[in-house]
């Protein structure tokens, strides 16, 4: 406890007051990671991958951008770095830990970004959702990936509007706010990654399975080129009788 809330501490001052009820959220999962580190390597090592794949096959490497950089477990910062003459990190928050860590490793060419990629506040003002034309605005943009965010959005909105007049439209605005980001990715002359994960299971110790959520809210996604299990919540972490695994899917 000491740690997160020295973490959070560290990252208020160099946050927007926006942006600063998010921090809380982005330490809890810093926390959840680091106690999770075993279970959640191989889901990272195979994100990093993708991106890096997909990075490598870009034909001209000027700017890069990952939405939903987050904690930069499942990134691969560095080698980005090295490809690209400048990498862009966009997320709700950047921890003081995070931006610790790439001072430590002097990677002068990344550029952080505060953004709200979800697009509920255009949707609720009766817009269209449009939470990735600020890309346009970038030069020399080759390549972007989504990482681990896209079910992000749905949960954050879901608790953003939990008790409010509006919660009753979240099953219509939910699938939405998806076809958004994913419209938003196809409509990119960069060459694009996306990873997330579409789905979770609850299983008990016998892998007999209590419960499925569609994380994608119906909306279906193209093909993928792979799919693996991410065990995000393993037996322990909140129950020592039933563990949560995610369907995650890289395109």
């Amino acid at each position: 406890m000491i740690l997160e809330a020295l973490n959070y501490a560290a990252t208020w001052p160099l946050t927007s007051a926006g942006q600063r009820p998010f921090i809380r959220s982005s330490v809890n999962l810093w926390a959840r990671a680091n106690r999770c580190r075993r279970d959640w390597a191989e889901h990272e090592r195979r994100t990093k991958a993708a991106i890096l794949t997909a990075a490598e096959g870009c034909r001209q490497k000027r700017a890069a951008v990952i939405l939903g950089s987050g904690l930069l477990r499942d990134v691969p910062v560095v080698e980005l770095s090295r490809l690209f003459d400048t990498v862009v990190l966009v997320d709700l928050v950047h921890l003081a830990s995070v931006r610790g860590w790439i001072s430590a490793k002097r990677l002068t060419n990344l550029r952080l970004i505060e953004r709200d990629l979800s697009g509920l506040d255009d949707l609720l003002a009766g817009r269209e959702a449009e939470p990735l034309s600020f890309l346009r605005q970038v030069p020399y943009l080759d390549f972007v990936a989504s990482t681990n965010l896209l079910s992000q959005i749905g949960i954050g909105v879901e608790r953003r509007l939990a008790g409010t007049t509006d919660e009753p439209r979240a099953a219509e605005l939910l699938p939405r706010m998806v076809q958004a980001h994913l419209d938003g990715l196809t409509q990119l002359a960069a060459q694009t990654c996306l990873v997330t994960d579409v789905s979770y299971r609850v299983l008990d110790r016998h892998d007999q399975e209590h419960e499925t959520v569609d994380l994608m809210h119906g909306v279906a996604l193209p093909d993928s080129r792979e799919e693996w299990d991410w065990p995000v919540i393993p037996f322990g972490e909140e129950s020592l009788d039933y563990r949560v695994v995610h369907r995650v899917i890289a395109m």
